[in-house]
């Protein structure tokens, strides 16, 4: 087996974009979590995967949602992620945002946003993967904020 302790390490080498997953529950709330943890899994058709911790507060609402929003920080909205990483009441206060097609929160700003039905939910150790199907997508010009090595960084050029 592993050490736990050094996998993370070695995970921690691997830089990453940072998302903020969007959904809203049964009753119409918003909710939304940052996640480093997303990838593109097919071109043909369109699909995204998201993976999110069986402890993470909103598991449960993904459980039910029937669709996400990826919202793909930009370098700028660093207090942004911090935001939606932290335990706040209301994490959509005084955030701006607009509806998306399917009803879950594109944030303004972003450097690219996918609005995505729910394909597929698989359980994989202590997170569910959630698969998604790309309906809607925009991007913009403006540099990626990362995670590398438990911190976040900035693309230099």
């Amino acid at each position: 087996m592993i050490d736990q302790d050094l996998f993370r390490a070695v995970l921690g080498r691997f830089a990453s974009g940072i998302t903020v997953i969007t959904t809203r529950d049964a009753s119409g709330t918003p909710h939304g979590m940052t996640v480093s943890a997303f990838s593109s899994l097919s071109l043909d058709p369109p699909l995204v995967l998201v993976c999110i911790g069986n402890d993470a507060t909103m598991a449960p609402v993904m459980t039910q949602a029937t669709s996400f929003a990826v919202n793909v920080l930009a370098d700028s909205q660093e207090a942004l992620s911090r935001r939606f990483a932290g335990k706040v009441d209301d994490r959509f206060a005084g955030v701006g945002y607009v509806d998306g097609e399917l009803g879950d929160a594109v944030l303004d700003d972003v450097l690219a946003s996918m609005q995505c039905r729910i394909v597929a939910r698989h359980e994989a150790g202590d997170h569910v993967i959630v698969v998604g199907h790309v309906e809607q997508a925009a991007a913009r010009d403006a540099k990626p904020l990362l995670y590398y090595r438990g911190g976040y960084a900035q693309l230099e050029r």
